[in-house]
């Protein structure tokens, strides 16, 4: 089981800037408000292609400010696609793309970037050769404020002890955990109103998979909202407000996360069984 927040004894820390939500409630409920508001980020009957081969069908999914969303599904059913699309490295073939009420559609990757959207890619992709400082720079590579982005890093020290420590190391040469730690907040460094996180668990020890689920939600908390892909419905379910399970690129489930952690269809979905092919159809 994973521990919460209340649970660790890490006291708050404040992640909130220039664009950052705040008074969010605990992450264990959605945001009261949700269904009056416009999604922070919408994709609207996407579907994508890799040349001939169609990747999504009729994608929907919704993330809405102060929400942890989790999409879940195995290999090769398009959940590292939708993140692509997302961040402008995929052009859908027809649909929407929308952030903040905005078309995201025609824009790159840094421009998408500064609207208020971090990445923290699937296998980290920290600069192996750089320290540990230069990669947490790297995430405020878009911002000239010079004394906020000094001060943002002291509170990523503060927030990620571990990094903190390892702070004049060369990034390749810390764990999988550390790094994964390194990449989070290096995303937090540019002050995204979202953060779309591939497989942060993936490849991590358990005890790692504890800490970095556990910062998840306390990112969450303290005024960022969380899409993230994940393989492990269980673990992504627990700190998640809402989660969808995609399959061969359709959408066969979705709801509240504690409604899908007791659905029996998850295995389904996962296993291609009859009950996902009966949703989807």
């Amino acid at each position: 089981m994973i521990a919460t927040v209340a649970r660790s004894g890490l006291a708050p820390s404040p992640l909130r800037g220039e664009g950052w939500a705040e008074g969010l409630p605990e992450r264990t409920t959605a945001p009261a408000s949700s269904g009056a508001r416009q999604p922070l980020l919408q994709l609207k009957k996407v579907n994508s292609f890799y040349g001939p081969v169609q990747a999504h069908f009729d994608l929907d999914i919704e993330v809405r400010k102060g929400q942890i969303v989790s999409l879940l599904g195995g290999n090769a059913s398009g959940k590292s696609t939708t993140m692509k699309i997302v961040l402008g490295l995929l052009k859908p073939g027809s649909g929407e793309v929308n952030f903040n009420g905005a078309s995201t559609l025609g824009l790159s990757t840094p421009q998408i970037i500064r609207k208020g959207i971090g990445s923290v890619p699937e296998a980290r992709r920290l600069f192996p050769a750089m320290t540990v400082r230069e990669n947490l720079l790297m995430g405020a590579y878009a911002r000239s404020d010079r004394k906020s982005v000094a001060e943002d890093l002291e509170r990523m020290l503060a927030l990620f002890p571990r990094v903190a420590e390892r702070i004049e190391f060369q990034a390749g040469t810390l764990s999988g955990g550390e790094q994964q730690m390194v990449a989070m907040a290096r995303a937090l460094m540019g002050r995204p109103q979202l953060i779309c996180m591939d497989e942060p668990t993936m490849g991590l020890s358990p005890l790692y998979v504890d800490k970095v689920l556990e910062l998840i939600a306390r990112i969450n908390s303290q005024g960022v909202s969380v899409f993230m892909v994940e393989q492990n419905a269980s673990l992504a379910l627990q700190i998640a407000h809402h989660g969808y399970v995609l399959q061969t690129g359709r959408i066969v489930l979705s709801g509240p996360a504690r409604e899908l952690l007791a659905d029996a269809r998850i295995r389904d979905a996962y296993l291609g069984g009859e009950g996902a092919a009966r949703t989807a159809s």
